[in-house]
């Protein structure tokens, strides 16, 4: 499959590295980037992405993922950790660093099942991870369901406030007291959820199927880290939030404030 950015030695090869890339709308395939350095990973899910529906890209190096993601800017990448050249730690922080490629969502699948590698990566920005061995067809649900939670378009012009909280779902926006506040997509739907719902006692469970899409048993984990980045976001002092409470032997709720 060609790449945007490749050299050239026409001239009119060359004058296309400066054109930007074409954006895919609503009625062409959402484009998912797999990066994954063991060929038959990459084939195996392009197979399976392929046939539901999407269009796709692939690197087997964390140098030339990085290249396509700034250049392509896929919908969503599958990331694997341990690339030549750079790993998906550097990778994921660099995208979530970059303005332009910070609201692309990321799914980490790694041969690295310790909890603090999950959780490493979800600090980092990261949306989902899953390990391997893995199905392929779960690894197209959860595809599917992020992109479902991040890339669906509001039906009207929206703004949620609370406090000095300003969220808007048409731009997919946080304004904090008059400041951007860059969130990940995962971050966003989580907080989009609570603000929805100020003073309901969520579980962990509903938070999950209602901001993430979907049910898996041993997501909690992963929850409480997405739950953590948000409150470094947007409490004034995490250590004891305001805005996301816990509710022991529940789950969270968020305590809304009227507006000023």
């Amino acid at each position: 499959m060609p790449q945007c950015g490749m050299k050239h030695v026409a001239d009119k090869a060359v004058s296309n590295l400066f054109r930007p890339c074409v954006r895919y709308n609503a009625h062409m395939p959402r484009r998912i980037l797999v990066v994954d350095d063991d060929k038959q990973i990459v084939r195996l899910l392009q197979t399976y992405l392929q046939d539901a529906g999407f269009a796709v890209l692939t690197a087997y190096d964390g140098e030339n993922a990085l290249h396509i993601l700034r250049r392509e800017r896929p919908d969503l990448m599958v990331l694997d950790i341990q690339l030549p050249e750079r790993d998906g730690w550097e990778i994921t922080r660099l995208a979530r660093a970059d303005e332009r490629l910070a609201a692309i969502p990321i799914l980490m699948l790694t041969a690295r099942v310790q909890d603090t590698d999950k959780i490493l990566g979800l600090e980092l920005g990261a949306d989902d991870y899953l390990t391997k061995p893995f199905n392929p067809r779960e690894v197209v649900a959860r595809v599917r369901a992020i992109l479902r939670r991040t890339q669906n378009p509001a039906p009207a012009p929206h703004i949620l406030a609370s406090g000095e909280l300003r969220l808007d779902l048409d731009q997919h926006r946080l304004v904090l007291a008059g400041e951007p506040v860059e969130l990940t997509p995962t971050e966003f739907a989580l907080l989009k959820t609570f603000m929805e719902n100020p003073g309901h006692a969520f579980t962990r469970s509903e938070l999950i199927e209602r901001a993430m899409g979907y049910v898996y048993e041993g997501l909690d984990r992963t929850l409480d880290s997405h739950i953590k980045n948000l409150r470094k976001k947007i409490e004034v002092g995490a250590s004891a939030p305001r805005c996301i409470e816990t509710v022991f032997g529940v789950g969270y709720r968020f305590r809304g404030e009227t507006a000023e």
